[in-house]
């Protein structure tokens, strides 16, 4: 046998529950000593760590020493056992043409094995088989277990804790417990999930992996079934879990519908304005746009076909703004706010009633959609069918907001004063939010021609509550 001067040497494990690559480390180690027994020379070290060769899934190493193969890089592969090189009879097939093509030889700390002799590949294709039928066997076993924990509510394997929960993913953590639940509060308020992500990162919150959030890391996260004490199995929620909740499963549902409201909408997170869809016109009725004009930020009633206003009415968006700002602070501090919400909060029983009835009507539409697709109904049928559902869907919906409205006022009435000293700190998003909590639209009339301030009583609000 000729000594090979570019060996390659291949490690991987399927799970490392460390994190620490201590597995992978000691198959390498072993690689090294072969190679010194063998008098070869190692040119390169190919490790996969925390990979399945079961699964089919990539293996990012794996494949740059295939490559490495066939280019000439090496002459020859060092691994600890086959079941490290693949768990795939069809891998192994293809492997081995490879080595056989570029005439490099195959060993194993555990035990030789000549690939280019019939017994050699004989002992290889029954160990390929072997390792994919206890990894089968494996798979199928843990499947079960994955099953049964479900159904009790425990919670899931692998090494990483979620994000709320200490190591036993069961015990809750309290400090994170609060951003969880100062996210969903937000979300609700109409706060953005970038605006979030911002905020998060100004405050040097990282994830549990370490790195930097993003708006979908945090909608996964608002939109985990784990959060309202859920279990969850292959995408399912499968029953209550062991933990205690950190939202209750009431807000879940409110969380989910904004999701599907602002989906359906569209409505953009990148806000310019403040009062964006909160002012109308005195005039036509109609909502007055966002425009600029050189550096000055208006709202304009527009006229055309496009806005269908008046075009009559402009006022400079600064003082319109913190008019409003300053006077949804003073209400929150108001009694006759607190004893409006007193008077239109509902109970949760009638809220999450509410919510089984959106969500079977969303269903039952969607089933109506698939019907009329396939031909088993009319046109007619359909669309007499659609709009009895369609606008009970709109009436408890409206309700729903409402609640959820309650809901998010609750949590700033009374704090006018306390926000106000934070307001000029707050996003953009952050003050809509709030804004849009008291404020159901402000009425702007026409202005003295000539003014340079503006007149307060051009502005009346009309509040929610």
């Amino acid at each position: 046998m000729r000594n090979r001067s570019r060996a390659a040497i291949y490690a991987r494990i399927s799970l490392d529950a460390e994190g620490t690559g201590k597995g992978v480390q000691r198959q390498v180690e072993d690689c090294r000593r072969l190679a010194s027994d063998l008098g070869w020379a190692v040119a390169d070290e190919y490790v996969d760590n925390d990979v399945s060769a079961y699964t089919g899934k990539r293996r990012p190493e794996y494949e740059r020493m295939l490559d490495d193969i066939r280019s000439g890089t090496v002459d020859a592969v060092l691994i600890y056992n086959l079941d490290r090189l693949t768990r795939r009879p069809i891998e192994f097939e293809q492997f081995n043409a490879i080595a056989v093509e570029a005439d490099i030889p195959l060993r194993c700390v555990t035990g030789d094995m000549d690939l280019g002799t019939d017994d050699g590949l004989y002992v290889g294709r029954c160990q390929a088989a072997g390792a994919a039928y206890e990894s089968g066997k494996k798979s199928r076993r843990q499947k079960r277990k994955n099953e049964e924990k479900a159904a009790a509510g425990q919670p899931h394997g692998g090494y990483r804790r979620p994000f709320g929960f200490e190591e036993n993913k069961v015990t809750h953590k309290p400090d994170e417990v609060e951003i969880i639940r100062t996210l969903a509060d937000r979300y609700l308020a109409g706060e953005s999930l970038r605006s979030l992500a911002t905020w998060l990162e100004a405050e040097g919150i990282t994830t549990v992996g370490g790195g930097p959030w993003r708006s979908n890391v945090v909608r996964l996260q608002l939109q985990s079934p784990r959060i309202a004490g859920l279990r969850e199995h292959l995408g399912e929620v499968v029953g209550p879990a062991v933990w205690e909740p950190i939202i209750t499963p009431l807000k879940r549902q409110q969380l989910l519908a904004e999701f599907e409201r602002r989906k359906v909408s569209g409505s953009s997170p990148n806000r310019s304005y403040l009062l964006t869809g909160l002012i109308r016109c005195s005039l036509c009725k109609g909502l007055l746009y966002s425009a600029r004009r050189a550096t000055t930020r208006r709202y304009v009633c527009q006229s055309g076909p496009d806005h269908g206003g008046c075009g009559r009415i402009t006022v400079v968006a600064a003082p319109v703004e913190d008019l409003i700002a300053e006077s949804v602070l003073f209400r929150l501090d108001t009694a006759e706010l607190a004893d409006a919400l007193a008077g239109r909060s509902r109970s949760d029983s009638d809220t999450n009633s509410l919510m089984e009835t959106v969500s079977a009507d969303r269903e039952h539409l969607e089933a109506l959609a698939i019907l009329h697709a396939e031909n088993n109904i009319t046109m007619s049928e359909w669309m007499t069918a659609r709009k009895v559902i369609a606008e009970r869907l709109q009436r408890n919906e409206r309700l729903v907001r409402r609640a959820s409205q309650a809901d998010n006022l609750s949590r700033v009435v009374g704090q006018g004063h306390a926000l106000r000293t934070q307001w000029s700190s707050l996003n953009l998003d952050r003050q809509t939010a709030i804004v849009r909590a008291v404020l159901d639209h402000a009425v702007v009339s026409p202005g003295t021609r000539g003014a340079r301030a503006l007149d307060p009583a051009r502005v009346v609000p009309v509040w929610r509550l």
